[in-house]
């Protein structure tokens, strides 16, 4: 007869039909001088843990116990901005921590995120923080919480893993009381990509924001697409090209807001007259623009440091958890009142 299997993280989730990520707050922060998690569900999962003699992964305990002080951070791309400022924050505080970052790029893609969280375990890091995490795939989190491998998300968020985030949704929201205050009733979403949470959230607000104006942004005026400048400029060409182009677009990312505002001005029109621009993230570009673009500042690199103190936090114990920072409307000339607008 084989040898019953060890139990995991995973198949104590699944007997108590939880998901794995509630299990691993728990019993990881079942160490020694540990105050003991609280509630019927924390008790439960003990005591089934206790039932099938889990034991916590070796190779998590040596992380935990052989600290190297190195930190791995994976992004889709250091080329973007955005993400640089982010890593820069994350340095700055790995360096205030005695702790040192390294990066490394995955494109956006899911085999090469797998082969460069291998590479950084094999280099014994202490934990990582990962940009590039995607809401229709939670395998890889799944992964690393069975491994038991402390990791942070930072700029994406998914589900309720530990994550350093601006607070996308309520960042969509001022853009969309921006537009209904200069009086823009018919508007169009840049939304980024469908499988980020920034693709996610940030349009979720502003499409909520109109709703609850009696306003609703019709699906064609929702377009999706890459977070450049040419993925802008396709989604702008694509709202522009219909029987009632909007008067207004709102851009998930100021690369993508500076694609649409060369589609606008390829029509002969202009922005902040003919059509408002928003971006998000106000990149130091955007207020350099021969039209400098209105804007949700994200504090990329405020986002950075949170990311990196959540881990260290957890690496010395604390209960993973989350953080939001609050985004600001930075008001440019690329919007203007809406009765001015020659689309109108």
């Amino acid at each position: 007869m084989g040898k019953s299997k060890q139990p995991t993280l995973q198949s104590i989730a699944d007997d108590l039909g939880l998901h794995v990520s509630t299990v691993a707050r728990v019993l990881n922060g079942m160490r020694e001088g540990e105050r003991a998690a609280s509630g019927a569900t924390a008790e439960r999962i003990r005591k089934r843990a206790a039932e099938v003699n889990y034991r916590p992964n070796p190779h998590a305990a040596s992380l935990r116990t052989r600290r190297t002080n190195l930190v791995g951070v994976l992004v889709p791309r250091l080329t973007d901005v955005v993400l640089a400022t982010v890593y820069e924050g994350i340095e700055s505080a790995a360096a205030d921590r005695g702790l040192t970052a390294f990066v490394a790029n995955t494109q956006d893609e899911t085999d090469r995120q797998r082969n460069r969280i291998d590479m950084m375990l094999d280099r014994r890091v202490d934990g990582l923080i990962l940009g590039d995490a995607r809401s229709d795939d939670h395998t890889v989190l799944e992964e690393l919480t069975r491994r038991e491998v402390p990791f942070v998300l930072v700029n994406r968020s998914v589900a309720d893993y530990p994550a350093a985030t601006c607070d996308n949704y309520l960042g969509g929201r001022l853009a969309a009381e921006h537009l209904l205050a200069l009086g823009h009733r018919r508007v169009g979403v840049i939304a980024g990509l469908a499988h980020a949470s920034t693709g996610i959230d940030r349009p979720a607000g502003f499409v909520d924001r109109f709703r609850e104006a009696g306003i609703e942004v019709p699906d064609e005026h929702i377009v999706y697409s890459g977070l450049d400048s040419q993925g802008g400029h396709y989604a702008a060409d694509r709202m522009l090209d219909g029987d009632a182009p909007p008067t207004a677009m709102f851009a998930v990312n100021d690369f993508a807001a500076i694609g649409a505002a060369g589609a606008i001005r390829n029509r002969g029109l202009r922005v902040g007259r003919d059509v408002s621009l928003i971006g998000f993230n106000n990149i130091a570009l955007t207020a350099e623009m021969h039209v400098p673009l209105t804007s949700i500042e994200s504090h990329a690199f405020d986002m950075g440091r949170d990311a990196l103190e959540l881990l260290a936090d957890t690496l010395a114990g604390a209960a993973p958890a989350q953080r939001r920072t609050k985004p600001v409307l930075v008001v440019r000339e690329s919007t203007c009142d809406a009765h001015g607008s020659a689309l109108t």
